[in-house]
């Protein structure tokens, strides 16, 4: 999943993004409210981390202006602010939810995954397709009740599949939520890492469950026929 990160604080602005790319997260940063309200524009985010007291215009500014321009991408804002008033005031604003500093890294996680369980294909926390199933809470993936071990980026790659089945996805599509800004779309690295996945997914099975769409991306789905 791709998230955006507004702060301005070099500290925890690196705090955040080296912890959420240890969890497998593809990330891009912005340092102030004009940045911040650039990167949507050009990238479909799964969700936005965005700090309140940025430089020129604020956490609360930019929360209102990417509503306004109908980015319905699910917002978590951070704040020191701790009253009353500043929550409804971010929450007002079109924030999904608000973390007072400072916070434990755990809880940013699971109010990220909370915010993410909203999409509509995502119901509860276990994603399902035929008989492999992913946790993504504990992270943990199995397949015909037999537990099997992904890297963080193999995990990524698994987890956006799986929250769009029956869909063909692009290769840009995947490299945008899965692989940060940087990412270079000459590489095969997709491709590798689609090869890395049938192994331990779909070889030890007659049911393949990641099919190549040629010359239009990759799907997962339960039906052969597709």
């Amino acid at each position: 999943m791709r998230v955006l990160v507004v702060e301005d604080d070099q500290r925890i602005l690196e705090f955040v993004r080296k912890g959420l790319e240890e969890e497998g997260y593809a990330v891009d940063v912005a340092q102030d409210g004009d940045e911040a309200l650039d990167w949507p524009a050009v990238v479909d985010f799964d969700a936005i981390v965005l700090d309140v007291m940025l430089p020129g215009r604020d956490g609360i500014e930019v929360c209102r202006t990417l509503r306004t321009r109908g980015v319905r991408t699910p917002i978590l804002m951070l704040t020191a602010r701790d009253t009353v008033e500043d929550r409804v005031m971010g929450l007002d604003s079109g924030a999904d939810d608000y973390l007072v500093k400072p916070f434990a890294f755990a809880e940013l996680l699971a109010r990220l995954r909370a915010l993410m369980r909203r999409e509509p294909v995502l119901l509860g926390t276990t994603l399902e397709v035929a008989d492999l199933s992913l946790d993504t809470v504990t992270r943990q993936v199995s397949r015909a009740g037999q537990p099997i071990s992904l890297t963080n980026k193999e995990y990524a790659l698994l987890e956006y599949l799986m929250r769009h089945p029956n869909q063909v996805l692009t290769r840009t599509m995947i490299a945008e939520h899965v692989w940060n800004f940087d990412f270079d779309t000459g590489t095969n690295v997709i491709d590798v890492h689609i090869r890395y996945l049938r192994r331990k997914i779909d070889d030890p099975h007659d049911l393949k469950l990641i099919q190549t769409v040629r010359g239009a991306g990759y799907r997962i789905s339960a039906d052969p026929a597709q």
